[in-house]
């Protein structure tokens, strides 16, 4: 799988770029700011582009906007945003576009290998990653009375949170420890107790359930 890396800081670009090698990918090109990542992409095609949220001139989210540009202008690149802290607005605004493709992990995060080179993978076959952080902070905040999130159980609650990031029924079935036949019963129950339709694509069930997760 090819792979573009951009982030303005050296150190851990070069570093990030040689766990990626050592993980089997083909980084193809690095790059510190967002306008060197959109001629990079141009240029390479790649199959994912990481990117940091924060680079220059403003280090404010000029990574987000070379996301949104990248999805706009080259639809099949997959991307990968990394963030040094949990904000999800961020998260909301990148997959407000949809979520096939789309990631979102914290920095700290990439020092785990293994789970760097499965969200890569995930997104690079057009799936979807949102870091646990953010999943815990929609699905864990105070809500209004009356807010149908109430009426889901503990189970289901953890069910929602594990479709938040991205993950099949298989997935959770295997995190959770049961069958597949229980998850999809959980999962009609979260449909119905938030209102939403339920629907054979995973990655825009995602949306749907952050969407309103973030609206309440």
């Amino acid at each position: 799988m090819r792979v573009a890396l951009a982030d303005d800081a050296v150190i851990l670009r070069e570093g990030l770029a040689r766990l990626l090698q050592e993980a089997g990918f083909d980084v193809v090109g690095l790059a510190a700011d967002g306008d060197e990542l959109l001629r990079l992409v141009e240029r390479t095609q790649p199959d994912v582009a990481i990117i940091d949220i924060r680079m220059p001139p403003t280090h404010t989210d000029e990574g987000l906007r070379a996301a949104k540009q990248i999805r706009t202008r080259w639809p099949t690149v997959g991307l990968l945003v990394l963030s040094q802290h949990v904000n999800p607005r961020y998260a909301l605004e990148l997959l407000s576009a949809g979520t096939d493709g789309v990631g979102y992990l914290l920095k700290e995060r990439v020092s785990d290998l293994d789970e760097l080179t499965a969200s890569v993978n995930r997104v690079g076959h057009g799936g979807s990653v949102l870091d646990p952080a953010v999943v815990g902070e929609l699905v864990g905040r105070r809500r209004h009375a009356g807010d149908p999130l109430q009426r889901l159980t503990d189970r289901e609650r953890e069910v929602l949170a594990l479709m938040a990031e991205g993950r099949s029924n298989r997935a959770i079935a295997e995190r959770l420890i049961v069958t597949e036949h229980t998850v999809e019963k959980h999962v009609k129950n979260i449909f119905g107790s938030l209102a939403l339709p339920p629907s054979a694509d995973d990655h825009r069930r995602v949306l749907a359930v952050i969407t309103y997760l973030n609206a309440q």
